[in-house]
């Protein structure tokens, strides 16, 4: 079956024995397996590969819980190694890996399992038992060749365990046939080694058995975690890398995609941009801009932040701007504390006004969809504002500009970062324009189902929304009341989880008061009270942190924070509030703006109709179309915040049953991933800001609490 441009599958599902048993009771995992397939193949699952799913994935499972091994982890259609999309011909995908920790070793235990619902077995040739024929399929490969390669390839340098041992082995799993029907499996000549076994419905006792032996009763979610890392789906948040990497000219490990773009990047600049050591005669005059597009978490800023890394310990000038105040404050006054130079590369947009002088050598744009029409400032003299487009400010400032863009994150009327914008300007300056698309998903647990169901429920995209199916990477629950929600992100964030809540703009926003700069608890949903983030540059009363560090600042957990202070960040868990903006009626989404009234007793606005109160998106200069685009594309990146786990409140109680429709039923197990159902290895310490004073380049703290190999998505 042709991949074409499809993105290659990590895996499709990832769960313990006795969760799957669950799931398919619910009649959810079948369907489940179907949808990623499609995403990822671009075609249906054929009814044979649903078959093997009802029938051979159930059995085995039942198989394990009979062993006494359920914890056991099944990964169903596992890619072989690392970066499979480079690999030429078809992905190896293995049908199921079996993860656990070895009862004797006390290290990683793996299966690679091959299913087959093969009944009768002959041979094809007398001299080999290579090739055998099967009912109604014809002439067929042993298994254990197929599964000889996924073995070299899974225990190789670039498998997932690489730099871990483990134990490793694999059999093919015949529950519909008998020993003597298949017997040109079993003979003499056919193909042996750790990965050839043989298992029938007569020899039931023996797998079980063996299933024992292989595994321990216990330690399966660590080796899972172990083996998530390794395949870059558990990531390392992205401020932690960069405090523990800060000076470093490697930051993350880019995969796929993202390094064959971050390389490409990096070969222009070293072919049109003058040696710093040795300037060339004449002057290369080449323009070259890049413009890659990509989704929530594909991958963007990881991209941005290790090329920035790389080209300056080549000597080039680099700067890394940005249209968010939220992710460069955390870049500045979190990652950069004590560290001018690292500050001063983190800008905006709006900076480039007046261009350097010397032109930077490259300029990295992230969040280009936040471009603005021109570069104001209320704080500006008439004469410091920009006059021509702001984009065209950005090609002039430097020889080289990366621009990373989504369309769908933007979230303002004003916001006019588009491609046909990028492509626009290109052709003005008679500069070359080379695009790029990444489509993996990193943030969200790797979970590239759970961004798709956002995308569905909001109406981002038009697919039709279906019931959430837990995947075992990315977790949902909808809340009844704000105290539930509260709660649970509280509890999270004490017992170590990085937390936050957050709202759409359905309040109005008060400035903090007085000289101990009180702030007002505007969020009010009946008796339930909560500030919105500081709207300040300083700290506030009870030391509330000023709003370019609430996502990072412990005390940010105190208040509420909104899309222009979420956006380009992340969290383990995040509590979503949805306000009265976009509610459920007759079947599809209302969108409403809201109104205000000023309370004589308090002194300040509070909510007279309910609805938008974002002053940029709510004035009726808005039309309807665009409010409604802007308000999806909000709650969008609102949702897509957390890399584990999202709570989802609604104001509205209709749309709270729609929403507790479709996520369905929550609890698996211990699929939900609290700190204490988190294995030891993913309960990693997020990382306060570095101490003041510059660690030199390519020097490498020996202070950091991860392994060298970061990945983030």
């Amino acid at each position: 079956m042709p991949w074409g441009n499809h993105l290659v599958s990590m895996l499709l599902l990832k769960m313990s024995a006795q969760d799957l048993l669950t799931l398919n009771a619910r009649r959810l995992m079948v369907p489940h397996l179907a949808a990623r397939w499609r995403y990822f193949r671009g075609a249906d699952a054929s009814l044979s590969e649903r078959s093997a799913w009802a029938e051979s994935l159930v059995s085995l499972a039942n198989d394990l819980v009979a062993a006494g091994r359920g914890n056991v982890e099944m990964i169903v259609e596992c890619a072989a190694t690392l970066d499979e999309s480079n690999r030429a011909g078809a992905p190896r995908l293995i049908d199921v890996v079996l993860v656990g920790r070895h009862p004797e070793a006390n290290r990683p235990s793996v299966q690679l399992v091959e299913l087959k619902r093969w009944s009768r077995v002959t041979r094809v040739e007398q001299a080999t038992a290579d090739l055998v024929y099967v009912r109604g399929m014809g002439a067929k490969a042993h298994p254990a060749l197929q599964l000889r390669e996924y073995y070299e390839a899974f225990t190789s340098g670039r498998g997932p365990f690489q730099g871990f041992a483990f134990e490793c082995a694999g059999f093919t799993y015949l529950h519909n046939a008998t020993e003597e029907s298949v017997r040109p499996l079993l003979e003499v000549d056919a193909p042996t080694g750790a990965y050839a076994r043989i298992y029938t419905s007569d020899c039931r006792e023996q797998l079980l058995s063996d299933l024992r032996r292989s595994f321990a009763k216990e330690g399966a979610s660590s080796v899972a975690e172990i083996l998530l890392q390794g395949m870059g789906l558990r990531n390392t948040p992205l401020l932690d890398a960069m405090i523990w990497s800060r000076g470093a000219d490697t930051v993350f490990t880019l995969r796929g995609r993202q390094k064959e773009v971050a390389d490409q990047i990096l070969e222009t600049a070293s072919k049109v941009l003058p040696d710093p050591n040795a300037p060339a005669l004449i002057p290369d005059e080449r323009r070259v801009v890049f413009l890659v597009t990509g989704g929530a978490g594909t991958g963007k800023s990881a991209i941005g932040l290790q090329m920035k890394a790389e080209l300056e310990s080549r000597g080039r000038t680099v700067n890394y701007a940005s249209g968010s105040r939220a992710f460069n404050g955390a870049m500045q006054e979190h990652v950069g504390y004590g560290d001018r130079e690292f500050r001063d590369s983190f800008t905006y947009f709006r900076n480039f006004v007046t261009p350097p002088d010397p032109p930077l050598d490259v300029l990295i744009c992230d969040e280009a969809h936040r471009l603005r029409d021109r570069s104001t400032s209320r704080f500006w003299q008439p004469e410091e504002q920009g006059t021509g487009p702001q984009v065209d400010e950005l090609f002039a400032a430097s020889r080289l500009t990366v621009f990373f863009l989504d369309e769908a994150q933007s979230v303002r009327p004003n916001e006019v970062g588009t491609v046909k914008l990028i492509e626009e300007a290109a052709d003005r300056h008679d500069a070359t324009l080379v695009r790029y698309a990444l489509r993996e998903q990193f943030r969200c647990g790797g979970s590239d189902a759970y961004i798709r169901w956002v995308q569905a429920v909001l109406g981002v995209t038009d697919e039709t929304p279906e019931q959430w199916t837990p995947d075992g990477l990315m977790h949902i629950e909808v809340a009844d009341t704000p105290e539930e929600l509260e709660q649970i992100i509280r509890a999270e964030a004490l017992a170590g989880a990085s937390a936050r809540m957050v709202a759409g703009y359905c309040w109005p926003w008060t400035k903090p008061q007085g000289k101990s700069k009180r702030l007002e608890a505007d969020v009010r949903i009946g008796s339930w009270h909560r500030p919105w983030n500081a709207d300040s540059d300083s700290f506030c009363e009870n030391s509330a942190p000023p709003s370019r560090i609430w996502s990072v600042h412990e005390n940010g957990l105190d208040q509420i924070g909104c899309v222009y202070t979420a956006q380009g960040l992340e969290w383990d868990w995040c509590g979503v509030i949805m306000g009265e903006d976009m509610v459920r009626r007759e079947g599809k989404w209302a969108f409403r703006r809201g109104k205000e009234r000023h309370d004589p007793e308090s002194g300040v606005k509070r909510v007279a109709v309910p609805g938008s109160f974002d002053p940029k998106v709510k004035p009726a200069s808005v039309d309807d179309d665009d409010f409604a685009r802007l308000v999806r594309h909000a709650y969008h990146v609102l949702m897509t915040r957390a890399s584990r786990a999202t709570v989802l409140y609604s104001t509205d109680a209709e749309t709270r049953a729609y929403l507790k429709e479709l996520v369905g039923e929550v609890a698996i197990h211990g699929l939900r991933p609290t700190w204490e159902n988190l294995p030891q290895e993913a309960r990693r310490p997020h990382l306060p800001r570095p101490r003041r004073g510059r660690r030199s380049r390519r020097n490498r703290s020996s202070e950091g609490v991860y392994e060298a190999d970061l990945r983030l998505f």
